[in-house]
């Protein structure tokens, strides 16, 4: 009777323990072998002995300098990128056109000519308006922030030169940025509206240095968005609007501010002089850089990396983005050299004039819409370790996600979330549907660096630049390599 007895709750038990398996989720196998993960450690491993890297980027800050989208340099620039991806042993390298008006920032100054006559430091806003020749002397009318300046009374601001100080805050992912650039994107038009003849900002930055952040002064998605501003625009061959700022804008260093701020305090009426002499040319064009590395199977598809050729004109870009576009030609030179290319194809693109409008990046998105995109992700935050992983997938492909973090994990970064929305020139092709990958770099600093003159070669570190090298080797490695291609999430 006992072994009756054992026998049926022995069968009872794995009858439960059968119905329990039928209705729990299967498990999913793991989306990359063992010898694909393999591989990518092993090209990983090779990126953090040395990359190309560093040789890169002080090619491109050394060889061509600075780069304003529609200079000299910038024409330069496009010959450098098209024979360096050639030298780096790409298998196909193409120019896109990429076409826009060319914005000239020739002289800008600033004085302070009562109460205390003196200097000011500053950095005409891109796509700034100039002054007359003689300039603009006029009084100053303080605002804390942005928003106190769109409460303000017109009968405040009319006739008066603006300033507005906003302290942008440092942040390890730059998440003030965002917030801050607000004021230098629409801070011109605000002004204008409310009768004033001129706008100063405090520079969007986070550095104490005497010297000025640049960036550009409108929206273009403003511009698209307001009749005012249409009315004043030029329209592009792609029938796309820009517009030169409302009044002559430019930001101060902020030593200058606080400068400004305490003169302020005094009590005293305080009247600046503004000089900008900038202008706006024809229309011109230049070219997004594109490399491939291509895929052992499916070379029609891609995984896109890549960074912005174009720079400020006032340091050499080696942040701001000869890094980034460093980085990922390197990622794809040793990606190249693999014992086994991935399935699919690697696209480097250098992208043209992100500074001034991501001209490049939306031109890519239009003229690849064709393209099967496996993937996108650009370095664009300077050169900084990677500490963190983010992306923006499918849920069904958390599995390969886990298995890139695990890789990525030997390099300190750790695993982030599902929410990627990526770069400016990469952004685009999220919108229409593609995954989006993002290795987060440490911006402590970065934005004491950011448009400035500060912008220089000595501040990169070549072995932090090869640990990006070997994150993104990992990411485009793998991507690429998946014998089901990631997708995004459902809109």
């Amino acid at each position: 009777m006992r072994n009756c007895g054992l026998g049926f709750g022995l069968m009872w038990l794995l009858a439960a323990e059968s119905a329990l398996a039928a209705a729990a989720p299967p498990v999913a196998p793991p989306a990359f072998s063992a010898e694909q993960i393999a591989a990518a450690a092993a090209l990983r491993d090779a990126a953090l002995a040395g990359s190309a890297a560093y040789a890169i980027v002080a090619s491109l800050t050394t060889e061509v300098g600075p780069r304003l989208a529609g200079s000299a340099a910038d024409a330069r620039a496009v010959n450098w990128a098209e024979a360096k991806m050639r030298a780096l042993g790409f298998d196909r390298v193409s120019l896109q056109p990429v076409s826009f008006p060319v914005w000239k920032r020739n002289a800008e100054s600033a004085e302070v000519l009562s109460p205390a006559p003196q200097k000011l430091v500053i950095a005409a806003l891109g796509w700034s308006s100039a002054t007359p020749k003689a300039g603009i002397r006029a009084e100053v009318q303080g605002f804390a922030d942005f928003a106190a300046l769109k409460a303000a009374d017109p009968a405040q601001v009319r006739g008066k030169i603006v300033y507005v100080s906003h302290h942008m805050q440092a942040r390890r992912n730059g998440s003030d940025y965002g917030p801050s650039v607000a004021l230098r994107v629409a801070g011109a038009e605000v002004a204008a509206q409310k009768g004033a003849v001129g706008l100063l900002i405090r520079s969007i930055g986070t550095d104490s240095h005497r010297l000025a952040h640049t960036g550009v002064g409108l929206s273009t998605t403003q511009i698209a968005n307001d009749p005012a501003m249409q009315k004043r625009a030029i329209k592009l061959k792609d029938g796309s609007l820009i517009a030169l700022t409302a009044v002559p804008a430019a930001a101060l260093s902020n030593p200058d501010a606080d400068q400004l701020e305490r003169l302020l305090q005094l009590a005293q009426p305080v009247r600046v002089k503004l000089t900008i002499d900038s202008a706006l040319g024809a229309e011109y064009t230049s070219y997004n850089v594109v490399g491939e590395v291509l895929g052992r199977e499916l070379p029609d598809e891609c995984v896109v990396i890549g960074g912005h050729l174009d720079s400020w004109d006032q340091g050499t870009g080696a942040i701001d983005d000869g890094a980034g576009v460093a980085i990922t030609m390197a990622a794809a030179e040793i990606i190249a050299k693999a014992k086994q290319r991935p399935r699919r194809s690697i696209r480097v693109v250098a992208f043209a004039n992100e500074e001034q409008g991501v001209f490049g990046g939306r031109e890519y998105v239009r003229a690849n819409a064709k393209v099967i995109h496996a993937g996108a992700a650009e370095s664009d935050f300077g050169a900084a370790r990677v500490y963190r992983f983010d992306y923006r997938v499918a849920d069904r492909f958390f599995p390969a996600i886990q298995q890139i973090a695990g890789v990525l994990h030997v390099l300190d970064i750790e695993q982030g979330g599902n929410d990627a929305g990526g770069g400016a020139d990469v952004g685009g092709l999220g919108a229409v549907g593609t995954p989006i990958f993002e290795l987060q770099q440490d911006g402590s600093d970065y934005f004491n660096l950011h448009h400035t003159a500060d912008d220089t070669l000595d501040k990169i570190d070549a072995k932090v630049l090869d640990q990006n090298v070997a994150a993104y080797v990992v990411l485009a490695y793998l991507a690429a390599d998946a014998e089901q291609r990631m997708t995004a999430p459902e809109q």
